[in-house]
């Protein structure tokens, strides 16, 4: 029976929201929300017709919040507001962002304190269901008073209006809801400014990012481990005693996965057998990745909370009737997260491109032939995809500069501070996806070595990783075109497939 994720505007897990932006879940609304929603807005309809001023509603925005608009143009200023604000550039936010995003919103307005009607949250519901999917922009939003730009984006085709994709073609808005049997709406007071007062572009792709982190970091002790093998590495080092008095639970985490990938394996070695110590890329993995681990249950808290938190403004408080403009739409939660996000997966790559460095130097390889290959000077073996990930590595050190200490005043100074947010969580999505590709890397060069190393016990974990890579690498006996292997697999670790397999053999990774 398929999922289906009820919103209420508080319970939205990480695992519900992927479910729903990318194994295509459905949803509903809470039957409770839709009650406290329906409050929310008769709140609403009865102070507009009181006439009392509220930022937005019955006033202009940004810097024009003094001004007053008359009864008869408010809807007209929710239009226009989507209107004008609906300029962003660049490529198109992928699909599942988009998800996320129509996804987010809804479920901030759940939460009924927003004033809409139960209208608008469905009609966002129907475009998920449907797979009506806005075209949105990538850039434009500076993180505060929220994603204005892209939610913007989102909205139009819910006016009839801009572009969406539907059944694989992008085609006009208003096509796109017909064909999907979904009306389109008429916004009335306050409407506009909550469907696009908010972060949920900022957080949609910090939460991807996050899931895809944790996917990669299991994935990372996994590489650590056939590296380890493939060098005949010093088993010692991982000694839990070790690990237990430094105190930090992730270092702790990622040493037991390395143990228990290992366990059994004929390969390792201990020290003085071969030498003393290992490389600090090998030696001290569970201390970096570990403390990687510890950045991301930071992240996670952060994004977690973002995702069922009401971010627009000004809010409607049902049970004294107030409406408060304050500034929740901020989104420096998710530009510190997502800068910490992208600085500690950067740190995955950067120990990760280290040990495919040793892998293939004849220097440090422990006897291994250079660049992994047996004819040398006629083929060049792993030499260049060690380049390829030394130039993701170097992106992802440009990319990690956090977006969160940068601030431009927007609205001529009324909005004096703003968070950089979704810039900072579309860097931390692309270091994600470049540490995907340096550990396929790295595991393409990890069974390499064990192939050369000759036929010893695998581990447990580390056999089940070496029969995923050569399911879809072979091994290389002469050079050939390898950006296909590389493709599959960066696509192996950032799939989970590769976790997957491993898992089945050795239990859940912490």
């Amino acid at each position: 029976m398929a999922k289906t994720v009820s919103l209420d505007g508080a319970t939205l897990t990480l695992e519900d929201f992927i479910s729903v932006t990318r194994n295509g879940a459905s949803v509903s609304l809470d039957d409770e929300a839709r009650k406290r929603v329906e409050e929310s807005r008769r709140v609403v309809d009865s102070l507009v017709s009181e006439g009392r001023p509220m930022y937005g509603i019955n006033t202009g925005f940004g810097r024009f919040a003094d001004v007053a608009i008359p009864e008869h143009e408010l809807n007209l200023l929710q239009v226009n507001l989507i209107l004008s604000d609906a300029c962003g550039v660049g490529d198109p936010l992928p699909r599942n962002i988009a998800r996320g995003m129509l996804l987010l919103r809804a479920n901030s307005l759940a939460g009924g304190f927003s004033g809409v009607r139960p209208g608008i949250i469905e009609t966002l519901i129907d475009m998920l269901n449907k797979g009506v999917h806005p075209i949105i922009p990538e850039k434009g939003s500076v993180g505060s008073s929220g994603d204005l730009c892209p939610l913007s984006h989102m909205v139009l085709p819910m006016l009839g209006l801009g572009e969406a994709e539907f059944r694989g073609t992008v085609m006009p808005g208003g096509e796109a809801m017909s064909m999907a049997g979904i009306p389109t709406i008429q916004l009335r007071a306050k409407e506009g400014l909550a469907l696009i007062n908010g972060t949920q572009c900022m957080t949609s792709v910090a939460a991807h990012a996050l899931y895809d982190s944790a996917i990669l970091l299991k994935s990372a002790d996994i590489a650590a481990a056939l590296t380890m093998e493939s060098l005949r590495g010093i088993i010692d080092a991982f000694d839990p005693r070790i690990h237990a008095i430094r105190k930090h639970k992730g270092q702790i985490e990622s040493a037991s996965n390395i143990r228990r990938l290992l366990d059994g394996s004929g390969y390792t070695t201990h020290q003085g057998e071969e030498r003393m110590q290992d490389a600090y890329s090998v030696r001290c993995s569970p201390q970096v990745h570990g403390a990687v681990k510890t950045a991301l249950e930071y992240a996670k808290g952060a994004i977690s909370t973002e995702m069922n938190a009401v971010t627009d403004n000004p809010l409607v408080f049902t049970d004294s009737g107030d409406v408060f403009s304050g500034g929740n739409f901020h989104g420096e939660p998710i530009a510190i997260a997502s800068d910490t996000l992208g600085i500690a997966m950067a740190e995955v790559g950067s120990v990760s491109e280290r040990r495919i460095a040793k892998l293939i130097d004849p220097a440090t390889n422990h006897g291994l032939p250079a660049f992994l290959v047996k004819n040398g000077g006629i083929n060049c073996g792993f030499m260049i995809p060690q380049y390829v990930a030394a130039a993701l590595v170097s992106e992802n050190k440009v990319l990690a500069h956090p977006a969160s200490v940068d601030s431009i005043p927007t609205s001529a100074g009324q909005e004096d501070h703003v968070s950089m947010g979704t810039i900072a969580a579309r860097k931390a999505s692309t270091i994600v996806s470049h540490v995907a590709a340096v550990l396929g890397i790295e595991l393409m060069c990890a069974a390499q070595a064990i192939d050369l190393q000759g036929n010893r016990a695998h581990g447990k974990g580390t056999s089940a990783a070496y029969k995923a890579i050569r399911e879809r690498v072979a091994a290389m006996e002469n050079d050939r075109i390898f950006y296909k292997d590389q493709n599959a697999a960066s696509d192996l670790v950032g799939s989970g497939a590769l976790l997957k397999a491993v898992e089945a053999e050795v239990g859940a990774l912490e």
